[in-house]
């Protein structure tokens, strides 16, 4: 069979017309080792810090130290798959995470892959995981009220929106519990809610969730887990996934609130990540840039000038100490890093006070500048008095005999501290906040035994509801007016106190 010229020519030039030149340009490595979490890889010589790399079988790394002759990557995924000699591509991307509605009310892993069964995440936006916070001239200043719902908070430590309140003390004295309250007061008022939980045990999540879920709270909050069995990895990167997937909503002019449940765990898994690369220990064995490591994400908590929309984050970061032993190395690197502390103490929580806040060490740095002003007019001496209530309390167990004036105020201060007892996941809309402890510290309490407070609260709330809530309205009208509640002939302050009169007629 002869084939002629003109065919082979014909053929040729089809084939030269079709011809497309794709050239696959990519950085590729060589994995030298890899184990516990880490891989050392040879040949990425132009890769970035920070930057995606890929491994056989879709898992990805993060280029974590560049070094002279070969990178250390970080691998967000199952290690034990990948082996000595498998091929590494650099991606020229960096970390990102998905964001927008499609996470709201979803469970996820700090890579944004879902937890819950619900299918995956259809977002078609994504955020770099890592980026540059907000400077001082994109800021502005604290003014805004973020209510949490409970009394001791709101009333003695208030927060606002775009600070940073850390919530510290030992394990088991309700740390996570203040925090979850201050999620579900969040119902109506439109702000979004991200719950990261670093290192905690899986049940204790699931059992969060289940709580989150059961008070409708799901519906405008996402988890983003990464439990005590996920790699470190995955751990150190979770804080800074769930702020990415919250800066979304704020720099579309809308408000979110952070719990980083907690920040003491994640520090353990990035000097775990950094005495693998052979970083240089610092105290503690932490690497010298640990305080790096929380500074550049709390410092992504901030009130947006009017200019970029206003929006804000408020993040509440959780240090869990030993023995109540604050000055450790993490304790004092993320006091100095917030605005501020609520110190639950364990000796208050085991004899019943809950929410166990230390009133003598708990601070707001913001102070009343983000309080509703009725409440700034009504808690305005609460610490002091609390404070000093503390004092006495401790002075009069020597059993010694005590004048009328001092037994008066320790009996006030004893029904103080149990009107700021409350239940877990019953956050108070601030209008009762205000009547109850204006209740408690101008004297409407004194004929009222210890015993009976915590029922006189709740049918005293049920009664203004009821039969007074002409007056419930006024106050929730003028909570905002500088002189609401601040004297005995304002007119919110007569309508109050009559309503107090006229109920504790009634109560037996």
């Amino acid at each position: 069979m002869k084939i002629s010229a003109d065919e082979i020519a014909s053929v040729i030039q089809q084939e030269i017309a079709n011809f497309e030149s794709e050239i696959d340009v990519r950085e590729v490595g060589t994995v030298l080792e890899v184990g516990d979490g880490i891989a050392r890889v040879h040949g990425l010589t132009n890769v970035a810090a920070g930057e995606m790399v890929e491994f056989p079988g879709g898992i990805i790394g993060l280029a974590f130290n560049l070094e002279e002759n070969s990178v250390g990557i970080i691998i967000l995924g199952d290690y034990l798959k990948i082996n000595e000699g498998d091929e590494v591509k650099s991606l020229g991307t960096l970390l990102s995470v998905p964001v927008g509605d499609a996470v709201v009310g979803r469970v996820l892993d700090p890579l944004g892959n879902p937890l819950d069964g619900k299918g995956p995440v259809n977002s078609s936006e994504t955020r770099p995981v890592e980026i540059i916070a907000a400077g001082v001239a994109e800021r502005q200043p604290v003014t805004e009220p973020m209510q949490t719902g409970l009394k001791a908070v709101d009333a003695m430590t208030p927060v606002g929106r775009g600070q940073r309140e850390l919530i510290i003390g030992d394990r088991k004295t309700g740390k996570t519990a203040v925090g979850i309250d201050a999620i579900i007061n969040q119902k109506g008022s439109g702000v979004k809610c991200f719950y990261i939980a670093v290192g905690q045990k899986d049940s204790s999540v699931a059992g969060v969730i289940k709580e989150l879920t059961e008070h409708g709270a799901m519906d405008y909050t996402t988890v983003i887990v990464s439990g005590a069995s996920s790699p470190a990895p995955l751990q150190y990167i979770a804080p800074y996934a769930g702020t990415a997937m919250a800066e979304h909503f704020m720099y579309n002019s809308g408000h979110c609130l952070i719990v980083y449940d907690d920040l003491s765990k994640q520090a353990v898994a990035y000097r775990e990540l950094s005495l693998l690369m052979r970083r240089p220990p610092g105290r503690e064995a932490y690497p010298g840039d640990v305080f790096y490591c929380h500074s550049r994400l709390l410092e992504r908590s901030v009130k947006l000038s009017e200019e970029l929309g206003g929006g804000s984050i408020t993040s509440f970061p959780i240090i869990e100490t030993q023995e109540g032993e604050v000055s450790a190395y993490i304790p004092t690197n993320v006091i100095s890093i917030t605005d501020g502390q609520i110190y639950l103490q364990p000796d208050l929580f085991f004899s019943g006070v809950r929410p166990a806040m230390n009133a003598g060490i708990s601070v707001s740095r913001v102070g009343g500048a983000a309080q509703v002003k009725a409440m700034k007019n009504v808690a305005g001496s609460l610490r002091l008095d609390l404070a000093s209530f503390r004092e006495l309390e401790a002075f009069a167990q020597l059993g010694t005999d005590l004048d009328p004036a001092t037994q008066s105020k320790l009996d006030r201060g004893y029904r103080m501290v149990e009107l700021l007892k409350q239940a877990q996941y019953k956050p108070l809309n601030v209008v009762d906040q205000i009547m109850v402890i204006y209740a408690g510290t101008n004297g409407y309490l004194d004929e009222v035994p210890i015993s009976e407070v915590r029922r006189w609260e709740s049918e005293f709330l049920e009664f203004m509801q009821t039969k007074k809530k002409d007056v419930w309205d006024l106050l929730d009208k003028n909570k905002d007016v500088g002189s609401a509640m601040k004297k005995k002939d304002d007119e919110t302050t007569k309508a109050v106190s009559e309503a107090i009169d006229d109920f504790n007629k009634s109560f037996k």
